[in-house]
């Protein structure tokens, strides 16, 4: 067994921030956090005498709870920061569609995975979920290098079939078709070399409403059903898609979600910007997730994500980054865009702070999944990240900094070159 000693720092609901010093941790082998107690104390004393190996971080550092990032087109990686300037419905048309349809290409795929999936690691995202494309092989090479990198993620073979809204080169051919290859990749990633802990996860994947045909969403309800599988979707990100299911369901988004048997505890909803109280009513009698993704939604959502109200009625609520939607791979640099967007909302009546911000980039991204990581505590994961905040950076953490203050540093002036290690299930990656 691993042990570990320094100070941890994390935000166990989203008011409060919790700061431990002098801590030591235990790891199993399997990655399980089996014990944390003060050096000092008799516990403490016992963790370390049952360690193989210990090791000790430096001064300034400070241990934190993996980041968790909700949402990824993985696939979009190459258009990162470009091609903003279209609303969603055209930039989807222009850009992305024929991005997405080159994945038949597996070399291209496995090159360009690789480098998301290292880049994310780098930036302290120890679990993803992503959206990948219709492709089985390469959607299955995008788990195979999770593993390989040691990743925790959700990986999705996106499926969507309705000819009005998806292009003849890029849609599967039938409702049956997709249907069928959702179940064969959910068995092929479930019995992948090195997944027998189940680090990577298959997740069912309706694009959303509005490029899924009716049969496709019922049948996709039922094989998340039957197999056990999380779900993964958008759900009234913009007003165009909002209006558009409306239009077609008669329903709202998060209505029409739960008719097709795909609002479960572990479906994840990607923005959900228009979702009335009604809807959030939905999602929180189905304990549903909500992938909060504040950097693209101002550019495509056309209108700011209540996070603050929310919050206070209890829903689950982690971030994405939106890769290609949004321009940042951090969930850090997205943390810090909650924040300021909800300051623009409601004439900044209705603000979240950095504890909040810092809560739903870990704690709440855990609870969304239903997956015991986000906290570095006992029978939890040991994802984490070590930040430094002696060096030369804009970083700079002092002795007389209350938590709530070193939080607030971290958040709005730490980057990659801050991370000093990232661990997942308690391996150094």
């Amino acid at each position: 067994m691993q042990g570990f000693i320094g100070d941890i720092l994390q935000t166990p609901t989203p008011s409060q921030v919790e700061f431990l010093t002098d801590q030591v941790i235990l790891v199993a082998e399997d990655g399980e956090i089996v014990g944390i107690a003060p050096e000092a104390s008799a516990q403490g004393q016992r963790l370390m005498e049952a360690a193989d190996s210990l090791t000790r971080f430096e001064p300034g550092q400070i241990l934190l709870p993996g980041l968790i990032d909700l949402h990824v087109h993985a696939p979009q990686f190459p258009q990162i920061a470009q091609c903003l300037d279209l609303p969603l419905d055209q930039w989807l048309a222009t850009y992305t569609f024929p991005l997405e349809a080159r994945y038949a290409d597996l070399d291209f795929a496995r090159t360009t995975y690789r480098s998301l999936v290292t880049t994310l690691l780098a930036n302290g995202t120890t679990t993803a979920a992503y959206f990948a494309t219709i492709h089985g092989p390469a959607s299955l090479a995008l788990a195979e290098i999770c593993i390989d990198l040691g990743q925790r993620a959700l990986v999705g073979r996106v499926a969507m079939d309705d000819p009005d809204q998806c292009p003849s080169f890029y849609r599967d051919p039938s409702p049956e078709a997709g249907i069928e290859a959702t179940r064969r990749f959910i068995a092929q990633v479930r019995t992948l070399p090195g997944n027998e802990a189940g680090r990577v996860e298959p997740i069912v994947t309706p694009r959303f409403i509005p490029a899924c045909s009716d049969a496709l969403l019922h049948g996709l309800g039922a094989l998340a059903a039957e197999t056990g599988c999380a779900i993964q979707t958008h759900c009234s990100e913009s007003a165009w898609e909002h209006h558009f299911v409306l239009d077609r369901c008669g329903v709202s988004d998060t209505a029409a979600l739960q008719q097709f048997g795909l609002l479960t505890r572990r479906t994840i909803l990607a923005h959900s910007v228009w979702i009335g109280e009604d809807d959030q009513t939905l999602i929180h009698e189905a304990g549903a997730g909500i992938a909060h993704c504040p950097i693209s939604n101002a550019y495509f959502a056309n209108a700011i994500f209540p996070l603050r109200r929310v919050l206070e009625r209890r829903l689950h609520v982690g971030l994405g980054t939106d890769i290609a939607g949004g321009h940042s791979p951090s969930i850090l640099e997205n943390a810090r865009q909650a924040v300021i967007a909800s300051r623009l909302l409601d004439g900044g009546t209705t603000p979240i702070g950095a504890t909040e911000a810092f809560y739903c980039a870990t704690a709440g991204g855990g609870i969304a999944l239903d997956l015991p990581i986000g906290l570095l505590r006992e029978t939890y994961r040991f994802d984490a990240l070590l930040i430094d905040g002696s060096g030369a950076s804009n970083l700079t953490l002092t002795e007389g900094d209350t938590p709530d203050m070193m939080l607030a540093k971290i958040l709005y002036l730490s980057s990659r070159s801050d991370i000093r290690s990232v661990w997942v299930d308690g391996r150094r990656v």
